[in-house]
C-alpha cells in the first residue's frame, strides 16, 4: 500500500493552479482579481459540502418511518447544524471580499461579462433541495437564463424530486402525539368549543380557545388565519405544511422540555437557523453589491441590488415554521396533558 502524501491527497496542484485572472489574460493585471476568484471558488467548495450534507439528510427523511429517539434523527440534526455553521462561514467571507474597494473592482469588472455569481447552479440546487419552489422564486424567467443547458436540466430534475420541506411535512404528519386514545375523563373545557372543530383531538380544541382568549381585540378578527392550523380541510396550494403538520410542529415547540421531543425541536430550530443565515448572507451580499457598483446592473445582466433585495424579501423557505410562533401561549396556560401522553413523551423505563 502506497503512502498518502498531503499534497496528493488534497490535489493541491490542481487547486492552487486553478486561478486564471482575466486581467492577466488582457495584459492588464489587477491585483485584487486573485482574491475575487479564490473567494468564489471557496464558496463553491462550501456549496458542494452543503449538498453532500443535504443529500444524506434527504435519504434519511425519505424513510417511511424514523425512530425519533434513534441515531438517524440525531444524524439529521447534527448535519443540519453543520450546514448552519457553513452558512455562517459564507457570511463572514464577505468581510474578506469587502477589503476590496470599488475602484479595485473596476480594474477587472468589465472583463468578467457576462459571468455572474447568479450562474452558481450549485446554490440553486441547494435552494431547490431545501424547498424553494419555482413558483416562489423571484425573477423566474431570469434565474436559469444564464446557465448552460446541462446545468438547467440538473436543476429542473431536482425541482421534480421531494424537497426537504415536503419530507418534513410527511414526517410531522406521522408524529403519533394524538393517534392513540388517551384518558381525558378529567378534562373539563374552560371555553365553548366550536362544533365545526369536532374532528380535532380534545387537546387542540381546548388549546385553540385558550389561544384566542389570549389575543388582543385587534388580533381576533383573523379567523381564517387561525384555521390554517386548527382546522383540517382542502389543501392550500400556497402552503407547504398541512394543518396537521403545523400542529405537530407547534406541539414540539410547546412541550420541547420533554425528552422525546428535544431532537425534533432541535431539527425545527436548525431549519429556522438555515433560513435566517441564508437571509443574512443575501442581505450582506446585497449591501456589498450596492457598495461596489451602486445602482449599475450586474455583470450577468440583473438589476444588481434591486434584484438581490427582491430575492431577499421572497426567498424564505421555512417561513411557515417561523409563523407558528404566532400561535404560542404562556407556559402557565398550557393544557394539562393526559397521563398517557406524558408517559409517551418521557423516557421509557423498564428492563
Amino acid at each position: 500500500m502506497n503512502d498518502v502524501h498531503y499534497s496528493d491527497y488534497l490535489q493541491l496542484e490542481k487547486i492552487l493552479d486553478a486561478q486564471f485572472p482575466e486581467s492577466a489574460r488582457h495584459n492588464s493585471p489587477a491585483h485584487d482579481e486573485t482574491l475575487f476568484i479564490i473567494i468564489h471558488q471557496t464558496y463553491e467548495l462550501w456549496f458542494k459540502q452543503m449538498l453532500h450534507e443535504l443529500d444524506s439528510i434527504l435519504v434519511i427523511m425519505q424513510k417511511p418511518s424514523i425512530n425519533d429517539n434513534s441515531p438517524e434523527l440525531q444524524t439529521v440534526v447534527h448535519r443540519l447544524s453543520r450546514m448552519v455553521t457553513i452558512i455562517k462561514v459564507l457570511v463572514h467571507q464577505i468581510d474578506i471580499m469587502e477589503t476590496m474597494t470599488p475602484i479595485d473592482f473596476l480594474d477587472f469588472r468589465d472583463m468578467l461579462r457576462p459571468a455572474s455569481g447568479f450562474q452558481s447552479w450549485q446554490f440553486k440546487i441547494i435552494e431547490a433541495k431545501l424547498g424553494l419552489k419555482f413558483a416562489n422564486r423571484h425573477g423566474q424567467d431570469y434565474y436559469t437564463s444564464q446557465l448552460r443547458l446541462a446545468q438547467v436540466d440538473v436543476i429542473k430534475k431536482v425541482e421534480r424530486e421531494k424537497s426537504l420541506i415536503e419530507l418534513l411535512n410527511g414526517w410531522l404528519e406521522r408524529m403519533p402525539f394524538f393517534e392513540q386514545e388517551d384518558n381525558w375523563e378529567n378534562f373539563k373545557p374552560l371555553y365553548r368549543i366550536d362544533s365545526y372543530l369536532s374532528s380535532l383531538p380534545v387537546f387542540w380544541k381546548e388549546y385553540r380557545q385558550i389561544y384566542i382568549s389570549s389575543l388582543a381585540e385587534g388580533e381576533k378578527n383573523n379567523q381564517q388565519y387561525f384555521d390554517l392550523v386548527f382546522q383540517d380541510g382542502d389543501a392550500n396550494a400556497e402552503k407547504q405544511l398541512s394543518p396537521k403538520a403545523c400542529r405537530a410542529a407547534l406541539f414540539i415547540m410547546l412541550y420541547r422540555g420533554y425528552p422525546i421531543v428535544q431532537l425534533p425541536f432541535q431539527l425545527l430550530n436548525n431549519l429556522l437557523e438555515i433560513d435566517e443565515q441564508l437571509s443574512t448572507w443575501r442581505y450582506r451580499h446585497m449591501n456589498m453589491v450596492h457598495r461596489m457598483i451602486g445602482t449599475r446592473i450586474g455583470t450577468g445582466g440583473s438589476t444588481g441590488k434591486d434584484y438581490l433585495k427582491a430575492a431577499l424579501d421572497k426567498h424564505y423557505i421555512f417561513k411557515e415554521i417561523a409563523q407558528l410562533t404566532s400561535f404560542l401561549i404562556e407556559r402557565k396556560k398550557l393544557p394539562q396533558l393526559s397521563v398517557e401522553m406524558e408517559k409517551r413523551l418521557g423516557f421509557v423505563q423498564g428492563f
